[in-house]
């Protein structure tokens, strides 16, 4: 198994326990209403949403994949730091075992909030993730964490 791995730095003008909120603690809720076309739903199958809680995500009409299951690995609601991992469903395909996510969010010298973090695309035996599978990951992070930016601004009242 090999491990492919990248970081990448998005900032915000939300400060962090905001930012956390609508992005980590409320996103089963906000990101299917603010991005329906890419995420249908989120169901918790088992747990209580902290450390070992694994959750349904069924995608939108608009994604050429069906559904994953992800699993929460860490959730610390002080420091603003989360990680989970993809551990089934067809946008693992054939050639990885999972892609974990770690995230933290801190305060900007402006005073909004940088998300960083950091992904590990973990690979069936030898096989290869390509740079273009790494860039389409990265590009849907953005897009969402950019979504819920924009949901945050336009209702500054809803968290």
């Amino acid at each position: 198994m090999g491990v492919v791995s990248y970081d990448s730095e998005i900032t915000t003008p939300i400060p962090p326990a905001k930012m956390f909120k609508a992005a980590v603690l409320d996103a089963d809720n906000l990101i299917p209403k603010v991005l329906p076309q890419a995420i249908k739903s989120v169901e918790v199958l088992e747990g209580d949403g902290g450390p070992g809680t694994v959750k349904l995500i069924t995608f939108g009409e608009g994604s050429q994949y069906k559904t994953m299951k992800h699993k929460v690995e860490a959730l610390d609601k002080e420091n603003f730091t989360y990680s989970y991992s993809i551990i089934e469903g067809d946008s693992l395909g054939t050639t990885l075992e999972k892609i974990s996510y770690e995230m933290k969010i801190t305060t900007s010298p402006e005073g909004g909030s940088v998300c960083k973090s950091t992904s590990k695309y973990f690979t069936i035996g030898e096989a290869d993730i390509t740079e273009e599978k790494i860039k389409a990951g990265k590009e849907k992070a953005s897009g969402m964490f950019k979504a819920i930016e924009a949901y945050r601004l336009a209702n500054p009242d809803a968290y």
